[in-house]
């Protein structure tokens, strides 16, 4: 009898791991002990002022990885440059979906990047997950099931320069910068959405770069010759320095709006000349860690003793930092969420069901996505540059 219970005994436990082991369920790219993502972003490039972003998110990583891992796996982060390059982009993300295997492609950054590589991902069903791009088409449930953004969409954001100037200078004349492709595009259509049928009457010019141009002097030049006293500032870093920079050497002086994506104090600011920066409005949805009224408090301590230990090449006062940073405690909690359920559809299910806060969101903006929701963040704070840091100016709008 005693060996018939210790069979028995044997037996269940036999049965319990069994069952323990059955309810683990693995794609391509995860195992007990790891969990492999893939990333593209511009280490070089017209676009490599933001490769930092990449290289704070690996950083964070690095973090997740000193404390234990997710669920007692480790994250293996392969991060590849794509110089801001579509073709590239492409042949990078087949090399990480072919040859690393990888899970899932995490924060990939660049909109025309992303968007010749998304048929691609959607058709292995591969997820897309937080693009580095507010592009409209990454909140496409119905039509890209694996794709989903993470940054605010460029039509809400050109809605809310609309919103602000209609209120504040009912009587503009806009003339508006931007770059020839699906982010300028994307974000020139919202702000003239935003303006409705008569107020579209207030844009007086427009002029259009290419990423291969080497300066917008030229175009600076014409939309002062517009006699524009707005200036809507639709461009990347290196172009809206050299904007700003141009407007000051031509002794052009207009309210300028300046796009989130280039508004880093550091990356931008910086190099196109503090005073000739005065004054700038932007709208921001994560907090910019060189600005005072952040010092002091908790999240901004984390995140500067964050970069001192995984990071202490990079610069803390860098907002893009900020973004990276923020971008994989995104990507951490969803692979919490997943469990040992480490498949590609179920990082994509719990990847559609957050709503959350992020130490480094600027207060009163929340992160929340649902099934037919793929845009996590929606509402953003509009800011002016004073001249070291951005001061709030109203309410969050849009959240």
């Amino acid at each position: 009898m005693a060996a018939v219970g210790r069979w028995l005994a044997a037996a269940g436990l036999a049965g319990l791991a069994c069952l323990a082991q059955a309810q683990k369920a693995y794609d391509t790219g995860a195992s007990d002990s790891e969990i492999k993502i893939g990333n593209t972003v511009p280490y070089s490039g017209p676009a490599s002022a933001y490769g930092t972003v990449g290289k704070a998110a690996a950083a964070y990583f690095r973090k997740v990885n000193a404390e234990g891992g997710i669920n007692g796996r480790k994250i293996r982060f392969v991060s590849v440059d794509d110089a801001y390059s579509p073709p590239m982009t492409v042949e990078q993300t087949r090399k990480l979906v072919e040859q690393e295997q990888v899970l899932l492609i995490f924060a990939p950054l660049g909109t025309a990047s992303n968007a010749a590589t998304q048929k691609y991902l959607n058709m292995k069903k591969v997820p897309q997950l937080f693009v580095s791009s507010g592009a409209h088409r990454w909140g496409d449930p119905e039509h890209f099931p694996w794709t989903m953004g993470w940054n605010v969409s460029y039509l809400t954001e050109g809605h809310i320069y609309a919103r602000h100037i209609l209120a504040n200078r009912p009587q503009a004349k806009i003339a508006i910068l931007y770059q020839n492709d699906e982010f300028g595009k994307d974000m020139l259509r919202g702000f003239l959405d935003g303006l409705g049928d008569k107020g579209k009457a207030l844009v007086v010019a427009q002029a259009s770069y290419e990423l291969s141009d080497p300066t917008v002097d030229s175009q600076m030049i014409s939309l002062k010759s517009s006699g524009a006293d707005t200036l809507v500032d639709l461009s990347t870093p290196k172009f809206a320095a050299q904007a700003i920079r141009k407007a000051a050497a031509i002794g052009w002086k207009p309210v300028h709006y300046l796009a989130n994506v280039s508004s880093s104090v550091t990356a931008v600011l910086k190099p196109a000349g503090l005073d000739n920066a005065k004054d700038i409005l932007s709208a921001a949805f994560v907090r910019d860690p060189s600005d005072p009224r952040w010092q002091g408090t908790r999240e901004q301590a984390d995140f500067a003793a964050f970069m001192k230990q995984y990071y202490p090449e990079g610069d803390a006062s860098d907002a893009l930092n900020v973004t990276g940073y923020s971008m994989a405690q995104t990507m951490v909690q969803v692979l919490r969420q997943a469990g040992d359920n480490l498949t590609r559809a179920n990082i994509m299910k719990q990847a559609a069901s957050l709503d959350m806060t992020l130490p480094m969101l600027y207060p009163g903006i929340k992160l929340k996505t649902s099934p037919t929701n793929f845009h996590p963040l929606a509402g953003m704070q509009m800011v002016r540059f004073n001249g070291s840091g951005y001061d709030p100016v109203g309410g969050v709008i849009g959240q």
